[in-house]
């Protein structure tokens, strides 16, 4: 059985460590949509994945788990999530591993998050990433704006 997941960010949360932090180069204008959805992306260490449940008593309503993300390196950001699950974890058992990027995954996340390394390994941890089909962003009046995946990657999240 597959799920549909859903990845949602933390806009205001990135924000607010963006304003704070005079490493982290400017937020982007409103107006720049891909490069603000870049930006958050890659500034977020932790995502809420959403899915509908499988689980009694909820099964079949919504379900929020927050978790680790890195799209990679500080300041070297890919625009592609990725996490370190286990099928322990409820929301998480019809994700897949990526094997071809397992060590882009692993560099991206340890780095970011180099409490994993030590993580027990009786949970069976694997790699996964988000296979972004489609861009929402709200982060300003005005309502939701979409941005292609193609336009998403081709922003950078800071100005050169």
């Amino acid at each position: 059985m597959m799920c549909r997941a859903l990845l949602v960010l933390a806009v205001v949360l990135a924000l607010v460590h963006a304003h704070r932090d005079p490493r982290s180069g400017s937020v982007p204008p409103h107006e720049e949509v891909a490069r603000m959805a870049r930006f958050v992306v890659h500034k977020c260490d932790w995502a809420s994945m959403a899915t509908i449940s499988t689980h009694e008593p909820v099964k079949g309503q919504p379900f929020s788990n927050v978790f680790s993300i890195s799209d990679g390196p500080a300041g070297n950001g890919t625009g592609t999530p990725y996490m370190y699950l286990t099928h322990l974890e409820i929301s998480v058992q019809d994700l897949q591993l990526n094997d071809s990027e397992a060590s882009v995954a692993r560099a991206a996340l340890f780095d970011r998050h180099p409490e994993m390394i030590d993580w027990p390994t009786d949970h069976s941890w694997f790699f996964a990433k988000f296979n972004i089909t489609q861009v929402w962003v709200l982060d300003y009046f005005g309502g939701v704006k979409t941005v292609q995946p193609g336009e998403y990657y081709s922003a950078s999240p800071y100005r050169k």
